[in-house]
Formats: C-alpha cells, structure tokens, sequence
C-alpha cells in the first residue's frame, strides 16, 4: 500500500458556491495570480467567465482525493476586508465543507485581523463553536510583515485554543505588495516570542528556501508546507530548491509538509502526488512528508 497522503494546503474547493463568491469578490491586488498560475488576462472580467467553468460538484473532488490516496486535506477562509476591500473566501462557506466530510477535511479560519478584538472573537468562534483546526494569515494582503505587533494577539490566541498558524511566507505575484512581506525572517522573532505557537510556513519560504529551513531548524515549533510548486521542479537543479532536499533529509525531516497548492496549479491531485513521491527523498522521509509529520502536528488525528 502507497503511503497515505495529507494534503495540508488545497486550499480552496472549486465548489460551486465557492467559485461564484470568488468571482465577484476576486481583490483588485491579486489579480496578477491569474496571469501567472491560470494564463489568463488579469481582469475581474476574466474571472468572471471562467470561474463556473472551474466549479465541480463535492462528490467528484472528495473521488479525485481518493485517486490521489488523500486522506485529508487543508481548506481555509481568507478574510483581508480591511486591506483588500473583499472577503476573497468566507469562513461561512468552508465550515458546510468540512461539516459534511469531517473526516476529510481539516479546515482552517481566515480572519480580518485589523478588525482587533472583534477578529479575535470569530477566530475563537470558528474553532471552538465550528470545529475549526487552525488561523490562516497572508501577510501580503495585509500590507504588514509577520512580526508586526498587530499579529499578535492572534498568535496568542491560536496558543490559548491549541491550534496551529499557517502564514503565508514567499514571494507573491500581486503587483502591489513588495515580496518582502512573505520574507521568513519575519517569523524568527514570532518563533522565539511564542514557543508553543505551531507555525506553518506555507509554500516554503520560497524564493528563500535555506532561510526557511533554518528557522525550522532552529525552533521546534516551525514547519514549511509546499504548496503551490509543481513538485517535479523541486529537485532540478538551479531552481532553488537545493537546501530543502539536503536539510529536508535530515536535520528538519520531521518538519516538512506535503501541500498541493491545486487550486492554484490546476493539475489533477494523483498528478501532483505522483510528481511529489518521484522526487528523490529516501522512501522513510517520503512517509513523513506526505502523511506522518501532518498527522504529528495535527495532533495524530488523521
């Protein structure tokens, strides 16, 4: 038998009626994403034609998480209202997801954090009333990097309600926010202010993968997921990815996480898990960064 899978990043279902509020709530700054990932014109317009050529009913996505030997996977909210002007994926519209298969789906809260105390009481809602399992951040869309004071009551609350941070760390492809925003350095402070904060580095800290991997080496509590990248780049050489498939192997290989990224990649999920366990990681750490190190962090539920 394969070794079972858990995807730890999808992010979002193509359903239905998460492709209709995408398409009218897609933000301005972002649009640059469909250039790059859907090779599309970067216009709402745009969006708006091809987003319900993209819904597929839940039944066909949970069959295709069967092709592909996922066991479960990440689906989050992003909530940037302040900054963005839009609710790009309502936590309203994960929760019946994740209710109806909760043995799939491991969903994650998007909050608005510049909304202060009023966020910080629908992130406790969504996890303790909706069954929520983590806070979904991206600093990009905030405009302010991962160590800004205004982040961290929302660590300190994922820390009381034991759940993990997952916060976007890479280069973005918006065309307003500075990459810098997504730098790993800004979570070397975070790390060390909160020891028992479980923090996710999604999409691996790329450009800056051996920085990545050294704040999850130095702290126990830092973990890189690779979501978003075709895995089969991931071991050619010049690509950047050389520090992850060295300290990936040894010293952090209980810290990696697969992540497949497909809303954004659009290739079929068994195509990109098949990339992933072709890479050339020894069959022991393959185990741990498809299935066992997510299982591990989530608690060993799976």
């Amino acid at each position: 038998m394969p070794t079972p899978v858990i995807d730890m990043w999808a992010p979002i279902l193509p359903v239905p009626e998460v492709m209709a509020h995408v398409a009218e709530n897609f933000p301005e700054a972002m649009l640059g994403y469909l250039r790059v990932f859907w090779k599309q014109r970067p216009s709402e317009d745009a969006l708006r034609a091809g987003a319900p050529a993209m819904a597929r009913p839940l039944s066909d996505i949970v069959a295709a998480l069967d092709a592909a030997g996922i066991t479960r996977t990440l689906i989050t909210g992003f909530d940037e209202l302040s900054t963005a002007g839009k609710t790009f994926v309502p936590n309203a519209l994960v929760a019946p997801i994740a209710e109806r298969h909760p043995d799939r789906f491991i969903p994650f809260a998007g909050v608005d954090i510049m909304k202060g105390p009023t966020a910080l009481g629908e992130l406790e809602h969504w996890v303790r009333e909706r069954g929520f399992r983590g806070l979904s951040l991206r600093p990009f869309m905030i405009g302010l990097p991962a160590d800004d004071r205004h982040y961290y009551p929302f660590y300190a609350k994922c820390v009381e309600l034991g759940v993990p941070l997952s916060i976007h760390t890479s280069a973005n492809w918006t065309s307003v926010a500075v990459n810098d925003l997504g730098h790993p350095r800004h979570l070397d402070p975070v790390a060390r202010d909160f020891p028992e904060l479980r923090i996710i580095m999604s999409h691996g800290g790329y450009p800056w993968v051996l920085e990545a991997c050294l704040l999850a080496w130095k702290y126990e509590n830092v973990y890189l997921e690779l979501a978003a990248h075709r895995p089969r780049y991931l071991a050619e050489p010049g690509t950047g990815w050389e520090p992850l498939l060295r300290f990936g192997q040894t010293t952090i290989a209980e810290k990696v996480l697969y992540g497949s990224g497909s809303f954004l990649l659009q290739r079929p999920l068994a195509a990109l898990v098949a990339e992933f366990r072709a890479l050339p990681v020894r069959p022991a750490v393959m185990e741990r960064w498809l299935y066992g190190n997510a299982r591990a962090l989530l608690g060993g539920k799976d």
